[in-house]
């Protein structure tokens, strides 16, 4: 009997500036906790069309590592897509029986990684529980997911989370948490339907586990390295808006002609 192997998504778009510090301390911190579990592991640097070189820096970097429980593959698109597309086309090439995608910055750091596989396996063995098929991450449901924010930016991002649920009919408190894990058949039953290759594609990923009947557990995750925020509150939010609506529409005409 195979070990099990766990995969890690990291989209990647111009990083040269983190991305070899990013890699050097994931593997290390997979090495590590693959050596005391007994699983096996590879790395996924999706990268979306880079122009800085970035995808050089990984290579080199992954050829320095001294990996002897896993691997690292860099998947290259000819032209940037977006976020979206970039984690989509890591999860489906992945090849292990769990997945997860976080940035390439590692803003929640490397040592959630692997207790967040012991919490879904944890929840697997659990009689009581169904059985999580998504273990999303969730600044809001630990008591210091915001620690280090400033009181305006935890009011901007709170709000801004809060429209996006309200326009998407979703029930979770972060759905634009940037680490999420997977098991094997909800990531493919997932990713092979989704279409959005922007932002959004993190509220089409759950709407999608909804419809499907996979069940999606919350676990506390903190910001560890905070960059400068991108989101610009009420153009963002009109904007994520109205593409949620149109992942909606379209979700509801597929199983409308399903149905047909």
């Amino acid at each position: 009997m195979r070990p099990m192997r766990y995969s890690v998504v990291i989209p990647m778009y111009n990083e040269r500036a983190v991305i070899a510090a990013s890699l050097s301390e994931l593997a290390g911190t997979m090495e590590k906790a693959a050596r005391e579990r007994g699983w096996e592991y590879e790395i996924l640097l999706s990268d979306d069309g880079s122009d800085d070189g970035c995808g050089e820096i990984a290579r080199k970097t992954a050829e320095e590592l001294n990996l002897t429980r896993g691997i690292v593959k860099i998947l290259r698109a000819e032209k940037n897509r977006g976020k979206g597309a970039a984690v989509r086309s890591g999860m489906l090439a992945a090849s292990g029986d769990w997945r997860l995608f976080t940035d390439s910055d590692l803003a929640y750091g490397a040592e959630i990684i692997p207790v967040m596989l012991d919490a879904a396996l944890e929840d697997q063995n659990d009689p009581a529980s169904p059985g999580c098929a998504l273990l999303i991450g969730s600044r809001a449901v630990g008591k210091d997911g915001y620690a280090g924010y400033g009181l305006l930016r935890t009011a901007a991002s709170r709000a801004y989370l809060k429209l996006l649920s309200l326009a998407a009919g979703l029930r979770c408190t972060d759905s634009q948490c940037g680490i999420k894990l997977f098991r094997r058949d909800a990531a493919e039953a997932i990713f092979s339907r989704c279409e959005t290759d922007g932002w959004a594609f993190d509220c089409e990923v759950l709407l999608l586990a909804s419809r499907l009947g996979f069940y999606v557990r919350e676990y506390p995750a903190r910001v560890l390295k905070q960059g400068k925020t991108k989101i610009r509150l009420i153009r963002d939010s009109v904007g994520m808006a109205g593409e949620v609506a149109r992942i909606r529409r379209r979700l509801a005409s597929r199983e409308n002609d399903a149905q047909r």
